[in-house]
């Protein structure tokens, strides 16, 4: 057996898989988000411990003989958070998370230096941990001043799992600190934040072994001795190893409250002026590049909240069957957008209203503007030396046949959709537990699901779809000035 921890910002997931890769069980724990003040997210990391406890005691529950044979266990985690011990691994403050913005304007200061985009190939986001110890450090000096490690939220579960400071290649690609091509931290990057190497966890790739489970949990858990920690990987990595996502060329788009476009690379392939993300990947030599949608289903929930009807009920108004672009547009930037713009301000719109446009031209318009943000993923990661012929398509909006036909005709290429089964993080932290534990060959581990369906592109609607795109390109610069 082998276990998956996905430490997710609403809650810890445990998935039991055997041998076969068959999922066995799950169990979950649950987080909550603290907002002290406008554009703070924080948690504390001692919920993530109880958060994994509860879940692994449901796991222990009903399954008790599988959590016994555990050999291996893979780890994944929201990455970027700021979580900060002292000299003796006691935690000084809540940990920073992701979608905390308070670090803006050291985001700002350090893309301003060269030396990061050159070295990391990303532009330095406020989300990123590197800006977040910069505002530590000029606001909260007296805590900056006791920092002996910085963590990732997954890797602080190692060291209370293992008792071990290591992280991996794909969660520290998004720190602001990793030189990506070369996976090593870079001693130039830290020291602009007022580091060291000596703060950073011992690094290895997401396949390795990296620590083993202490005696006493899994003495506690009912697990036998020896358990192997797998270096694991940040979220979008482990659920690209649960899709199979890992050979050069392969892609997925996940269209959930916020949307991804990612692809897997067999080499470096930076493009920071994009807003691209080029992070390394969970497997050693390959690195993965990702477009990043801040509202995916979350520009349908909005609909649907102003419209008094709910999501599905949306989509049926419009049936299955791809329309032409009605000549409305619909920016869907209502909390900003990443990826190709790296804009916070910016914010969304519909044009091209008319008296003839009902509630089912808004929808259809809603859900093509979505595809269109794919599209601009799309177009970034070509200009990064990245070509897509096929894309799987996971994520809440996927049940959406209509949403992936749009998809599939706005960036021309065929779109599959897996059979039934969870292919999501901590399924992909399993398998990274499973090669770690029996040094399996990750690309025999990490294979793609059966495709249940293929949605090809609607040809006879790509010129339309064509011409609406480029009305959509226009509206980004016209409107960028209004904010």
């Amino acid at each position: 057996m082998y276990l998956g921890l996905d430490l997710g910002t609403s809650g810890v997931k445990a998935l039991l898989m055997d041998a076969d890769q068959k999922i066995i069980g799950s169990g979950h724990g649950s987080l909550d988000v603290s907002r002290p003040h406008h554009g703070w997210s924080e948690q504390d990391p001692a919920d993530w411990i109880r958060a994994t406890e509860e879940a692994i005691s449901e796991l222990k529950a009903t399954h008790p003989g599988e959590i016994a044979a555990v050999r291996g266990i893979g780890l994944s985690g929201q990455m970027h958070g700021a979580t900060l011990l002292d000299a003796s691994g006691t935690v000084l403050r809540p940990c920073i998370l992701w979608n905390d913005t308070r670090s803006f304007a050291e985001a700002a200061a350090l893309d301003a230096d060269p030396r990061f985009r050159e070295i990391t190939g990303n532009i330095v986001f406020p989300g990123f941990t590197a800006p977040k110890l910069a505002w530590v450090k000029a606001n909260e000096p007296d805590i900056f001043a006791k920092v002996a490690k910085v963590l990732l939220p997954k890797d602080y579960l190692r060291l209370w799992l293992a008792g071990e400071y290591i992280s991996e290649m794909s969660d520290s690609a998004g720190t602001s600190w990793l030189d990506v091509a070369a996976r090593r931290w870079s001693p130039e990057l830290l020291a602009a934040t007022g580091l060291g190497i000596e703060h950073m966890p011992s690094l290895v790739e997401g396949t390795d072994k990296a620590g083993t489970l202490r005696g006493e949990l899994a003495s506690k858990w009912g697990m036998g001795q020896g358990v192997v920690i797998a270096g694991g990987a940040g979220d979008n990595a482990a659920s690209a190893c649960g899709m199979g996502t890992v050979q050069p060329g392969a892609a997925f788009v996940s269209l959930g409250t916020s949307g991804v476009l990612f692809a897997a690379n067999g080499a470096y392939l930076p493009n920071p002026e994009s807003a691209v993300h080029t992070f390394c990947h969970a497997l050693p030599n390959a690195w993965h590049q990702m477009g990043v949608i801040l509202s995916a289903t979350d520009s349908l929930n909005w609909l649907s909240n102003i419209s008094g009807k709910d999501a599905a009920e949306l989509t049926r108004e419009i049936g299955d069957e791809l329309r032409a672009p009605s000549g409305v547009t619909f920016l869907p930037y209502l909390s900003g957008e990443r990826t190709p713009h790296n804009d916070a301000a910016i914010r969304g719109a519909f044009t091209g209203l008319a008296h003839e446009i009902d509630r089912a031209g808004l929808t259809q318009a809603v859900l093509e503007g979505v595809a269109f943000a794919f599209r601009d993923s799309l177009e970034a990661l070509a200009s990064a030396g990245t070509t897509l012929t096929r894309v799987t398509a996971i994520g809440g909006g996927s049940r959406s046949r209509y949403w992936l036909k749009s998809i599939a005709t706005a960036l021309g290429v065929p779109v599959d959709i897996p059979a039934d089964g969870d292919f999501g993080a901590a399924f992909g932290a399993a398998r990274l537990g499973l090669i770690a534990a029996e040094g399996a060959d990750p690309h025999q581990v990490c294979t793609p699901p059966a495709t249940a369906e293929t949605i090809e592109p609607v040809a006879a609607l790509a010129g339309a779809y064509d011409e609406a795109y480029q009305r959509y390109r226009k509206l980004y610069p016209a409107i960028r000035g209004t904010m």
